[in-house]
């Protein structure tokens, strides 16, 4: 799990303000409702205070998923990356050769995909998929139901 994690500086700051509220305002806030069931007396039946303790545990988890995140994360300068192949940080338009409609697709790092606004995960299997394929190339994604296979159209990318 020592893998680093390509990331943007932007999705960096992201999970790091996500990080920030989750410690400095929700977990405050859980620490307060476990104090207030835990004056109300007998622990054993306290359905508050057994809620307020879950609810605690699994926000932890979470805390240090993104404490791990920050940790292995690499972020990536894009302007250093060669730009006629599909990399980190490229936007790349494909064609679906079995069904003959375009996309676009953006890869990002942690904490900045978004499928709905074409933004997907830089080591997602489609992402892997892309990455060093050049215009014209055809890339084949294996999925579970066989296997995709999507003709780059362009390579761009965007500014920051």
């Amino acid at each position: 799990m020592s893998a680093r994690v390509p990331m943007t500086r932007s999705g960096y700051e992201k999970i790091k303000a996500e990080l920030d509220h989750m410690e400095n305002e929700l977990m405050p806030e859980i620490e307060k409702r476990i104090a207030e069931a835990r004056a109300e007396g007998d622990l054993k039946e306290n359905a508050e205070y057994h809620g307020a303790r879950e609810s605690q545990g699994m926000l932890q988890a979470k805390i240090n998923l993104l404490k791990s995140k920050l940790q292995r994360a690499d972020i990536v300068d894009t302007s250093k990356l060669p730009k006629d192949e599909v990399v980190f940080g490229c936007t790349v338009k494909v064609k679906d050769l079995d069904f003959g409609d375009s996309e676009e697709f953006t890869l990002v790092g942690e904490g900045d995909e978004d499928f709905d606004e074409g933004k997907i995960n830089v080591a997602s299997p489609l992402g892997q998929g892309l990455v060093g394929k050049k215009v014209g190339e055809v890339a084949e994604v294996e999925v579970p139901a066989g296997i995709n296979r999507f003709e780059i159209q362009e390579i761009r990318f965007e500014e920051e």
